[in-house]
């Protein structure tokens, strides 16, 4: 990972499924407000032209469904015609389904696993075969429940083990073959978008996002950061973090605590959405959800992003330290 060289983000052609709303979207307008070339990707063809039209002439859009590796590929090839080049993949675009296991309709767990999974499949066969030319960056938003289980999300957290365990099989090829191509895991914590209001509920009351939340730029700004600096894996939130590590080493409260978990998932005031995006696109181009704030920092995150310049301060400290005890102990 570390042979790697990454272009700035400035001289970047980046491609980012699920462009059209949430993160993707967000990813998207930082990516161009800091001069990359980008080509938005999902399958509403209308908000794509509205959102490229007022992001300008460094944008671009293909409309396509991930669950498709014809359109895949397509997307890939449009992107080589209009931009050149590929240098950053970003894989964005998810779905998910509010319902217990065994309540869940099985055409909408395949409809599910089609867009999560294999969305990403199909990506890494159209992506990787042109980054492997010149080099660049192949990142994937999973989820903090790509490593813990997560009750009437229980479908979602399944595909995202899914995606953990083909992008870290994927990451162990790639080095292997010695490609210069950085893959990284991104996994957030609980984010402000509007996955819940998209998405296939099954619950009595409207779907809520895990709290507490952060905001979709949080995430953006990681995924970003891995555009220019090869990352293995990035967790979003010190909050998810310590999620995970209390389902690692409780795992047994955790199940005993699943339906008070399930509870905060549901506003039983309010009804579930009218409909949502498993089959076809809702339209909106919504970056953030109508009803939760998420948090616009995480200092978890930031010191994980910037190991090395911690590890540089603590030992600069540390010199510090035990230069200022030689002078007290010298009577200086």
């Amino acid at each position: 990972m570390s042979r790697v060289r990454l272009k700035p983000i400035d001289g970047q052609v980046i491609v980012i499924t699920g462009a059209s709303s949430g993160i993707g979207l967000v990813t998207a307008r930082l990516a161009i407000e800091r001069g990359a070339k980008v080509m938005l990707v999902s399958r509403d063809a209308a908000a794509l032209q509205s959102i490229v039209t007022a992001l300008g002439e460094n944008a671009d859009f293909a409309a396509a469904d991930v669950g498709d590796a014809g359109a895949v590929e397509a997307v890939a090839q449009a992107t080589i015609d209009r931009f050149g080049r590929i240098d950053s993949w970003i894989n964005v675009a998810g779905v998910a389904i509010y319902a217990k296991l065994l309540d869940t309709p099985m055409d909408e767990h395949e409809r599910l696993f089609r867009t999560n999974y294999f969305g990403v499949v199909h990506s890494a066969l159209a992506a990787i075969p042109r980054l492997r030319q010149t080099g660049g960056a192949f990142i994937t938003v999973a989820s903090i429940v790509s490593d813990l289980p997560a009750p009437v999300m229980g479908a979602y957290a399944a595909s995202k083990h899914a995606v953990k365990g083909y992008i870290d099989s994927l990451r162990i090829e790639v080095t292997g073959d010695a490609l210069p191509i950085a893959i990284t895991l991104i996994k957030p914590s609980g984010t402000d978008t509007p996955i819940a209001d998209h998405a296939a509920n099954h619950l009595d009351g409207a779907a809520l996002l895990p709290p507490p939340v952060y905001d979709p730029a949080v995430v953006a700004e990681a995924i970003l950061d891995a555009t220019v600096h090869p990352r293995r894996e990035v967790t979003v939130g010190g909050i998810g973090r310590a999620q995970v590590l209390a389902a690692t080493h409780f795992p047994q409260a955790l199940d005993w605590m699943g339906g008070v978990f399930a509870r905060l998932l549901r506003d039983p005031s309010r009804p579930p959405s009218s409909g949502d995006n498993l089959g076809a696109p809702v339209r909106n181009g919504r970056e953030r959800s109508r009803d939760q704030t998420g948090r616009s920092f995480s200092l978890y995150t930031a010191a994980e992003r910037n190991k090395g310049a911690l590890a540089g301060g603590l030992l600069l400290a540390g010199v510090a330290i035990a230069a200022g005890r030689r002078l007290r102990a010298s009577g200086k």
